[in-house]
């Protein structure tokens, strides 16, 4: 839907529009205005497609800035050995993941993430901790990482997966718990997320996000594409097929 108030700012700029060429009277200058708002009154479809031209050029400008981030960003985005890889390791697709723990649309879109790579089978999946969402965030991030650099990447899967569907609050006990529960020490995994390592990954995730322009979770680099925000499981699948038609 068209915003009003934008319409009207573009109604008002063709009608205070008069020809570069010459010089008018006030009366000729009511004349021509009139004829333009008679103009736009008879024919309003004039402006939808001023507004989707508009529309068209700042979606393109926009892509370009993308493409451009993903350009000047791509090891660090791609390549980072402080974020789990997954998938396809050779995979002609890479997915590059934000997320947060708490973030809804994180959750929801996890399991069909998680189908979209088994069921294409090449693609490689990158997750990229990035703590948005305050507090409970932080720490349920402090302990994933914390997980992966004490025992690898696999527990650290199983740790970010048990911490998506996490609904409680990710407490003392709670994380001792889950800890246990994956067969690690609680104790070394709470010392292990007070490392400023742990921080130093988060801080830098946080500042590959600002160059990149990227405020909210999840958002996706799709090979050379950035989605931001939650995809269906259908549409994610169109946007790999784009990527590799090229």
């Amino acid at each position: 839907m068209l915003l009003p108030k934008t319409l009207t700012a573009l109604a008002l700029s063709c009608l205070m529009a008069v020809p570069a060429a010459a010089e008018m009277s006030a009366a000729e200058r009511e004349a021509f205005r009139a004829e333009v708002r008679a103009y736009l009154l008879e024919n309003p479809e004039v402006l939808v497609e001023a507004m989707d031209a508009l529309q068209s050029r700042q979606d393109q400008q926009a892509a370009e800035r993308d493409l451009a981030m993903l350009r000047d960003n791509a090891d660090i985005i791609y390549n980072d050995p402080n974020s789990w890889v997954g998938g396809n390791l050779n995979g002609d697709i890479t997915i590059v993941e934000f997320v947060d723990y708490r973030c809804t649309y994180c959750r929801k879109a996890h399991d069909e993430v998680a189908e979209l790579v088994e069921s294409d089978g090449n693609i490689r999946f990158v997750l990229k901790e990035f703590p948005i969402l305050g507090e409970a965030s932080l720490i349920s991030s402090r302990f994933a990482i914390a997980v992966r650099a004490l025992y690898g990447d696999d527990a650290y899967k199983a740790a970010h997966d048990k911490l998506i569907a996490l609904r409680g609050d990710p407490t003392p006990e709670t994380l001792a718990r889950l800890a246990t529960d994956l067969g690690h020490d609680p104790a070394a995994v709470t010392a292990e997320m007070e490392k400023p390592e742990v921080m130093d990954i988060i801080r830098a995730n946080h500042d590959l996000a600002t160059l990149m322009e990227i405020n909210g979770t999840p958002t996706f680099v799709i090979d050379q594409t950035m989605v931001r925000g939650y995809v269906p499981l259908e549409g994610m699948r169109q946007i790999v097929r784009g990527q590799r038609e090229g």
